[in-house]
């Protein structure tokens, strides 16, 4: 019998694109007056959207988004309500859903990955709080981290960035296309777990993305600051291999 991290690793192999979103709370009003009901209308509007366009997989990230500057930190509880609601969406479309950085709360939303920096919970100690049936992704800026992951059995992906400076990580050092060019290396001379570039990735750049040798990409303001997320996530899906 197949089992869940076999399912979800497969879904991850055939997986392109990768939204990054914040919790939306700073948008909720205008939601409602379109119509979006219940908790977090916003954001069950803006990943329906979304994943309409083709997104296979979508993180719940609110450091340093607009709603964290108008309204606090997303606390935990409100943080699971927040994944209630794109679990709820993404199971409605074949998505995967993605916690950022808290271990304990991928674990209690149930979802389907981890994605852990170099700075937040070791590999190992992440690994044992999510146990075996959930993904573990890490983020690797340099390319001894790159290595590192590629080899680390304990994850599941990695990605390489930011390919350029994103407010979204703001004070970040962009190693630029040269980490993309050395993992997509890695990829051509071994079977390289699945890995994403990103890092202000749009519609205009990616070609040179995918020039350096990536074949996925995890985008955040390209869909989320797009007048039509839907359009916008149609025609990143589209030029992704």
């Amino acid at each position: 019998m197949t089992s869940r991290t076999d399912r979800l690793r497969s879904r991850l192999a055939d997986a392109r694109l990768y939204l990054c979103i914040d919790a939306r709370r700073h948008l909720d009003e205008q939601a409602r007056e379109q119509g979006w009901t219940g908790e977090y209308p916003a954001l069950r509007r803006d990943v329906t959207a979304a994943l309409a366009g083709g997104v296979d997989l979508v993180q719940l990230r609110d450091k340093n988004s607009a709603g964290e500057q108008e309204l606090g930190p997303l606390e935990a509880g409100h943080e699971l309500r927040a994944l209630a609601v794109m679990r709820e969406v993404c199971d409605a479309h074949g998505a995967l859903l993605s916690v950022n950085d808290r271990a304990d709360i991928a674990a209690a939303a149930g979802a389907d990955i981890l994605h852990i920096g170099q700075d937040d919970l070791p590999v190992e100690w992440a690994r044992k709080i999510i146990g075996d049936e959930m993904l573990l992704g890490l983020s690797c800026h340099a390319t001894d981290e790159v290595d590192a992951a590629a080899a680390e059995p304990l994850v599941d992906y990695f990605c390489t960035g930011p390919v350029w400076p994103t407010p979204t990580k703001p004070g970040r050092h962009a190693p630029g296309l040269e980490l993309v060019r050395h993992a997509a290396g890695l990829s051509a001379s071994s079977a390289v777990k699945p890995w994403f570039a990103i890092g202000g990735i749009d519609t205009s750049n990616l070609p040179e993305v995918l020039e350096a040798g990536a074949r996925r990409a995890v985008v955040v303001r390209a869909i989320t600051d797009a007048d039509d997320p839907t359009a916008a996530a149609r025609r990143l899906a589209h030029a992704l291999p």
